[in-house]
């Protein structure tokens, strides 16, 4: 029998418990490990005069430097062992190292594992003394970051109900700086008021901070302090959830902006990771300080783990753009974290054409020397910038940050950072359905989504994302490795999605964009979006042509379809049926709308041919010509298909828009296609559901105007 003073949490001395019990095989195990380890007996020892009450402190300082530069060696050992070796046991995902005596049942903790080879903190010490100087006291200055004040934040049960039941309300706007025509309109208070623009590095990790300004004026920049740049960091740093819709591309001339929006997110994405890895190196210092103390390790300040390593998704429509996005990543990384980048090659041959010369700067060049492409092509210039670079939408990297390294294709479960597709995506998610062993728990602790070129994607299939989103923040499936105890409880709970930051950014939004934000992104600190008015884009229509709208009306959104078709089919069919005029395009924006005019088409026996996105290339090139030559009347014209081919249509005599296209540049480019007709006349069914499209085209102010006016038909000319 062995007596022991036990003192419970809040139990003053006086009511000390004695409690008897019988030694364990723990302590027998302990006993045996102290005769022949003079570590385990120097802890024991430790471990005995605090459980007497003594003073320990010095002997705890000592200890903390000499257990921290032990660990240090240790881990550069086994680190040079593993690489030396290439076997053994092999380092799971995050926390544990598997016991190669025990199959894959068994795991001994490793510490720093999550890190690999972070584990040298002088760095980081350095770089806190640094912010020291610039913030104060350095554990205000912790406490009062976004990254903190974010993730330590608690949920209540009856919080938690009450965000998934309400229905977001906007509650301010304020202009947006250097967007005359915008404004950003929020949920709950008003945050932007608070930010102070000029205070020290803007909630960024030091090092990161400081190489971002040494970037910007290298580019040339002169005040970095008050561009739009820094201010849509800002908005990432508030970790809010963020819908930004105007953002005008890289290929329709729009690169310095479209860089600015880039570096922004890519900053908040690398701050976020480096935040989660500074945290988790602090606590498993104090960690392997305190190993014998349970009470002192069982406090919530050392949960910082999430199921899974990855914390930032970022997904992207084109491996061409997938390319962009890491070279800047790669670029804005600060040069002692990427003493060495590996498997850059591969990076350039599976992202760009095989060629790193030819890829180095492929967007800059087509950009910029549209001249000599467009002797080469008779493309649109904004169609070669696109299409110009490889236009694999079936992709998935994982890029993983060490101490001094960079490492690209790096697994899943041990990346930090992963860039998809969302074909990508549900590949994997299809190869569970085949494989029940296969999993995509990597998916489960994403905390920062960023979905850039949203409205490629919705040109792709923005169904995928949908299906992505409903598999994220999920409780995995199997533990991967996972030290349990330092899990933070807002996972536990099951509450992750509402810790989870999404930002969506594309050239315009449509409603499946926003019904995606308003449905998945559930963050509760709030969302910020852009509301812009638009001037249209009517005076780029080069040929005088008349141009009619015709407003159908529907009771409900789930009516548009079909009120839509019954218009067509009494008011507009009857006219060309009954002409001999040929040469009609019905211009048709989605591949639903598509398949059924086709078939009301079929069931009219009318003279008609296809040019959709899913049509041959044999069969698009004979109803070309079968259209030009009159051998056929009408021809279908898919914006999709548009989109991913640019034909010019020839015979064109009659154009009718049965539903606008969702890209204003298309417009234009359609109703210009008329330069080979006679009459110059051009149709446009609408309803007051196709808001969003109509005031692209015509402006905000005449858009409104034409969705309520008693008046049905409008023609500009």
């Amino acid at each position: 029998m062995v007596k022991q003073l036990v003192r419970k949490r809040g139990v003053s001395e006086a009511e000390e418990l004695e409690v008897f019990t019988e030694q364990s095989n723990y302590e027998n195990l302990l006993m045996q490990l102290r005769s022949c380890n003079k570590d385990v007996a120097a802890s024991c020892v430790k471990r005995q005069r605090q459980e007497e009450g003594k003073s320990d402190t010095e002997d705890d300082e000592d200890d903390c430097s000499e257990s921290s530069s032990a660990l240090e060696e240790e881990e550069e050992e086994e680190e040079e062992e593993e690489e030396e070796e290439g076997g053994g046991g092999g380092v799971t995902d995050e926390g544990f190292r598997r016991s190669p005596s025990f199959g894959n049942t068994m795991y001994e903790p490793v510490p720093n594992v999550e890190i690999d080879d972070d584990s040298d903190s002088s760095d980081i010490d350095k770089e806190n003394e640094l912010e020291v100087g610039s913030h104060g006291d350095p554990s205000t200055s912790e406490r009062t970051s976004s990254f903190n004040k974010h993730m330590e934040h608690k949920l209540s049960k009856e919080e938690v109900e009450n965000f998934l039941k309400m229905k977001w309300k906007y509650t301010w706007a304020v202009p947006a700086v250097g967007m005359s025509n915008c404004k950003w309109s929020g949920t709950g208070e008003c945050f932007l008021e608070e930010l102070d623009v000029k205070s020290s590095n803007y909630d960024l990790k030091l090092r990161l901070y400081e190489h971002w300004l040494d970037m910007y004026k290298t580019s040339g920049g002169t005040d970095f302090h008050s561009s739009r740049q820094r201010s849509f960091f800002s908005f990432c740093n508030s970790y809010r959830d963020i819908l930004y819709c105007n953002k005008k591309p890289f290929y329709l001339k729009g690169l310095e902006e479209d860089s600015r929006i880039v570096d922004s997110y890519i900053m908040h994405s690398l701050n976020h990771v480096f935040k989660t890895r500074d945290l988790i190196m602090k606590n498993d210092s104090k960690v392997a300080k305190h190993q014998d103390c349970a009470e002192i390790l069982s406090g919530e300040k050392f949960l910082d783990h999430g199921f899974t390593r990855p914390k930032v998704l970022i997904l992207l429509p084109l491996a061409s753009i997938a390319l962009r996005v890491i070279k800047r990543l790669l670029h804005l990384t600060p040069s002692a974290n990427k003493v060495t980048v590996e498997h850059l090659d591969r990076l350039y041959k599976d992202f760009g054409n095989g060629d790193v010369g030819k890829n180095e700067d492929m967007v800059e060049l087509s950009l910029n020397d549209q001249s000599s492409s467009s002797q080469k092509s008779s493309k649109p210039s904004d169609f070669q910038a696109l299409f110009g670079g490889n236009n694999e939408d079936l992709f998935m990297i994982g890029i993983k940050f060490t101490r001094k390294s960079i490492k690209l294709f790096s697994d899943f479960y041990s990346s930090d950072i992963i860039v998809a597709s969302p074909l990508g995506l549900i590949t994997k998610l299809g190869e569970i359905e085949q494989n029940k062993e296969k999993d995509v728990d990597y998916l489960s602790s994403i905390e920062v989504l960023i979905i850039d070129h949203a409205d490629i994607i919705a040109m792709q299939n923005w169904s995928h994302v949908n299906t992505v989103i409903e598999h994220m923040n999920k409780i995995p499936s199997k533990q991967h490795g996972t030290d349990v105890m330092r899990i933070r409880q807002w996972y536990l709970d099951g509450y992750a999605r509402l810790y989870r930051q999404s930002i969506v950014l594309g050239f315009h939004s449509n409603p499946d964009i926003n019904g995606f934000f308003n449905r998945y992104c559930n963050n509760f600190e709030g969302k910020v979006r852009l509301l812009c008015e638009y001037k249209g884009i009517l005076p780029k229509v080069v040929l005088q042509v008349r141009q009619v709208y015709e407003r159908f009306d529907a009771d409900s959104i789930a009516d548009v379809d079909d009120a839509r078709l019954e218009y067509f089919s009494k008011k507009v069919f009857p006219k060309i049926n009954e002409s001999s005029q040929g040469g009609v395009m019905l211009f048709i924006s989605s591949y639903f709308e598509f398949v059924r005019v086709r078939n009301f088409l079929k069931a009219q026996n009318a003279s008609f041919c296809l040019l959709g996105e899913y049509t041959k290339q044999s069969d698009i090139s004979r109803a070309r010509n079968w259209f030009f030559e009159g051998k056929r009347k009408i021809i279908l014209y898919t914006e999709r298909a548009h989109f991913y081919h640019r034909y010019k249509i020839r015979g064109i005599q009659n154009l009718i828009m049965y539903s606008l296209p969702e890209r204003k540049e298309f417009y234009p480019e359609i109703v210009n296609m008329l330069d080979e007709s006679q009459n110059m006349t051009c149709r446009v069914l609408f309803s007051p559901f196709d808001q969003l499209r109509l005031e692209r085209i015509v402006g905000t102010v005449t858009a409104k105007r034409m969705a309520t006016s008693e008046k049905k038909v409008f023609i500009f000319c």
